[in-house]
Formats: structure tokens, sequence, C-alpha cells
């Protein structure tokens, strides 16, 4: 079955998604070299659910193929910023986090010509916000770190962060912040 349109993606992500639907329909998306802009979309549609759902095949498209990203990057980071949806957010977030700490050449000298502050700045955002789920801010706080070397305040401001947050944070924010401290 070929998806020939944003319309009829958005008819397969109407209902409840299975790993094992998303993993068939990252392939086909893949195969089929469907336009990411469109899917990137998809992750703001007005019902939470399919946008979540778009949001899911977003991270295991890029994660699969992070060179099949390379033309859409910039719309990617562009509409980073502008995430709503909780559900969105963590994939947003583990999007970034491998994008920015990826050892693909492809992808590291394509970043570099990109403005990644938009990203920064929303990641401090989440990590701050008492609101945002827990893997949310373990995400933001990783993509930070990937980050330290390019900006070069992040690292005390980070460093900030992560003491404060590990005061009564969950386990997922202990163990992940004690990784970065470690390395700050």
């Amino acid at each position: 079955m070929a998806l020939l349109s944003k319309e009829e993606l958005l008819k397969q992500i109407e209902t409840t998604l299975t790993k094992t639907k998303v993993v068939k329909l990252t392939a086909l998306l893949q195969d089929q070299q469907f336009f990411l802009p469109d899917l990137i979309d998809l992750t703001f549609h007005e019902d939470k659910m399919r946008a979540f759902r778009s949001a899911w095949l977003l991270e295991n498209l890029i994660l699969l193929s992070p060179d099949g990203c390379i033309d859409d990057l910039h719309y990617v980071i562009e509409k980073f910023p502008l995430v709503k949806y909780e559900s969105c957010m963590r994939h947003y977030a583990k999007i970034a986090m491998h994008l920015t700490g990826s050892n693909n050449k492809i992808i590291k000298n394509a970043l570099i010509y990109i403005d990644l502050e938009p990203i920064v700045s929303k990641c401090f955002d989440w990590l701050i916000d008492p609101n945002v789920l827990v893997a949310v801010k373990v995400f933001a706080a990783q993509t930070l770190f990937n980050l330290k070397d390019r900006y070069q305040w992040i690292g005390g401001e980070l460093k900030e962060q992560l003491i404060y947050l590990m005061r009564d944070g969950s386990a997922a924010m202990q163990s992940r912040g004690k990784k970065l401290l470690s390395k700050l």
C-alpha cells in the first residue's frame, strides 16, 4: 500500500497505532520518500492524538534515516519551538537529542549552518517548566549538553538547572543529571 498524500496518512493514523504499525508506516514513508514537511505539519494537527501519532512517526523516520531529513532539517528546527502538545514534546525532544548528539558527519555538517538557539531556548523552557514530563526534561537536558561546546554559556546554566532539578527529581532525572554533571 502506497501512501500518496498527507490526507491518506491522516486516515492511517485515525486509530490507535501499535509499535508494529508505526514500524511498518515508517518503512513505507521512507520507501516512498514522503514529503517530510507534510509529516512535520501533521504533528501540529488540531486533533492531539493525530498530532501525537504523527510525531511518533516523525521520530521513528528521523532516527531510522537521519540522512533522509537533511534537506528538511531546517524545517524540523524551525518548528521545534512551536510544539504545544505534551505528547509531541517527548518526540521532538528525543529527535533533537539524537540530531545534536549524532556522530553522522552529514548531520553534523548540516547543523553547523543552522541556528540552533531556538532549540536551546525551548529546551531550557522545558527544563524549568514544572508541568513538563520528566522524559521531555531528560531529553532536553541531553540536547543542551550536546550543544554546550557550540554555545559556551550553556554549560554553566545547564549545571545550575540540573542541580535544582535533582533536588526532588525522579529516578530518571537523578540518573541523567548525575551522568551529565559528571561530564560538565
